[in-house]
């Protein structure tokens, strides 16, 4: 369980204070997809790297599984991080790499033997569904591909958390699809929790159970998913739902084009099929 307390994060310039994050209080549970909703500059990334400590909050505590994680320093931190998964907008692969070693990279920091690196290394590309491109380099893959990459080598430490910072945002909608579904079968099939920091809110409803909206550096609005879907109660996660006159217009417009998207696909794939049938024949 991830516990966050009155936690706030201000940056001093030379010539005034900005304040980030003000008396953040969220709860996020063992199994959790957790999304952390809002729009550019709402405090979204902030949060989330201070969760792994790549930011030290200004005040208020983080506690995982109990221990305050921002008394750690040292080893003790570097021991945590090797519990916390994370993967980018822009994916961030070594382009000098190929695909097996970039999965195998935080293994070696850690001092795995080749070996047993390079197994546990080919596990995950099978997982994700890259194990025929281990040696193919970033620039020769597709975007949905390079996440994937990240993703396997987000896991390689077997994390207990994974931080998702904007993951599919660089991504088309059919691409966007197929990682939300190999981010919601990883959380399945290996228990790893999940937080995701987007500005959509349809990735939002596809894959978390429960959500925050932040705006202006304050939680305004958390809960279930569908709940606050249902009734959402701040202007700010009703302006992103597009309410209008109690609809949610923008969102549903959004919902109903892409299932129109999914289901036109899924026809042209069937009717291609039972012409390769016939021809077969």
């Amino acid at each position: 369980m991830i516990q966050i307390e009155h936690l706030s994060k201000i940056f001093i310039g030379s010539e005034r204070e900005h304040t980030a994050l003000a008396d953040i209080n969220l709860t996020i549970n063992d199994g959790d997809i957790f999304g952390i909703i809002g729009e550019s500059g709402a405090g979204k990334s902030t949060l989330v790297r201070c969760i792994n400590l790549l930011e030290r909050p200004s005040s208020g505590r983080i506690l995982i599984d109990g221990n305050d994680i921002t008394k750690l320093s040292g080893k003790s931190l570097l021991a945590l991080r090797r519990e916390i998964g994370m993967i980018f907008q822009n994916f961030s692969l070594f382009a000098q790499r190929n695909v097996l070693h970039n999965v195998t990279f935080p293994l070696e920091l850690t001092r795995t033997p080749a070996a047993q690196a390079e197994e546990r290394a080919r596990e995950l590309l099978q997982l994700v569904g890259l194990a025929d491109l281990a040696e193919a380099y970033p620039s020769q893959l597709s975007g949905g591909q390079q996440q994937r990459v990240a993703i396997a080598r987000a896991l390689a430490n077997n994390p207990k958390i994974m931080l998702c910072d904007e993951a599919t945002s660089a991504l088309d909608t059919m691409t966007t699809h197929a990682i939300l579904n190999l981010l919601r079968d990883i959380n399945r099939e290996l228990g790893v929790t999940m937080i995701l920091i987007t500005h959509s809110m349809n990735v939002a409803e596809a894959v978390c159970n429960r959500i925050a909206v932040i705006d202006g550096g304050t939680i305004v609005e958390q809960g279930e998913t569908k709940a606050v879907f249902a009734n959402p109660q701040a202007p700010i996660t009703r302006a992103l739902l597009g309410v209008e006159g109690g609809t949610a217009s923008g969102i549903a417009a959004d919902a109903a084009a892409f299932v129109a998207q999914e289901s036109s696909a899924t026809d042209k794939s069937s009717a291609e099929r039972s012409a390769g049938e016939s021809a077969g024949e």
